[in-house]
C-alpha cells in the first residue's frame, strides 16, 4: 500500500511538473509571438514613416508594402524613377529590414495625363466635402493617371466618401476609365 502511494505521489509530481514545464513553454512561445507582432508593428510603423516622408512624394504618386518576416516588397506607382530610387533606399536604411523588393511602376511623361491629374484634383479637393483630406501634407487621396486611366488609391473616412471621390473623377473630361482602390477606414477620434 504504501509503495502505491508513493507511486501515486511521484506520479502525481511528475504530471505537475510536466504540466508546469508546458505553462512555461506555451507562456514562452506567447512572449515571443507577442515580442514578434511587436517588432512587426514597429518595423511596420518605421516603413510607414519613411514612405510618407520621401521628397517629392506627393498626392500623384502612390506607394504601398507587404512586409512578410523581415522582407519588404515596395508596389504602387510614381512620376519620378528617382522616388522610386529614394524609396527603396529608404527602407533599405531602416534597422531590421531584410530584403527589398522594389515593384514601383514609373509612370510614362504624358502632358495630357498631367492636365487630367490636375483636373480631378480640383474635382476631388475643391468639393467642399472632399477639401478636409487636402490639409495634409500628402493627402490620404492619391490620384494615379496613366494613359487616361484613373486610379484613386488611399483611403478616406466613410464609404459616402468614397463614392463621392469616385463620381467626382468621373466628372472630370476626358477620362478613360476609373478604379476606385479607396480603403474606408474608421476615425480613430470615433472608435474611442
Amino acid at each position: 500500500m504504501m509503495k502505491r502511494t508513493a507511486i501515486h505521489v511521484a506520479l502525481t509530481a511528475f504530471l505537475a511538473a510536466m504540466a508546469c514545464s508546458n505553462l512555461v513553454a506555451q507562456t514562452a512561445s506567447a512572449n515571443k509571438t507577442s515580442a514578434s507582432n511587436d517588432q512587426r508593428s514597429v518595423l511596420e510603423r518605421e516603413i510607414h514613416h519613411q514612405l510618407g516622408v520621401l521628397p517629392f512624394y506627393s498626392v500623384f504618386d502612390y506607394i504601398a508594402f507587404t512586409l512578410k518576416g523581415n522582407s519588404v516588397t515596395l508596389n504602387g506607382q510614381v512620376l519620378r524613377r528617382t522616388l522610386r530610387e529614394h524609396a527603396e533606399a529608404a527602407i533599405r536604411s531602416i534597422e531590421g529590414v531584410g530584403t527589398v523588393t522594389n515593384q514601383i511602376e514609373v509612370l510614362p511623361a504624358s502632358l495630357s495625363d498631367d492636365d487630367l491629374r490636375n483636373s480631378i484634383y480640383r474635382a476631388l479637393y475643391e468639393d467642399s466635402t472632399l477639401e478636409r483630406y487636402a490639409t495634409e501634407n500628402v493627402p490620404p487621396v492619391h490620384i494615379i493617371v496613366k494613359n487616361g486611366t484613373v486610379a484613386l488609391e488611399g483611403s478616406v473616412d466613410s464609404l459616402a466618401d468614397k463614392n463621392l471621390a469616385s463620381s467626382r473623377a468621373a466628372s472630370v473630361s476626358n477620362v478613360q476609365g476609373i478604379k476606385n482602390n479607396l480603403t474606408v477606414h474608421a476615425k480613430e477620434s470615433a472608435a474611442k
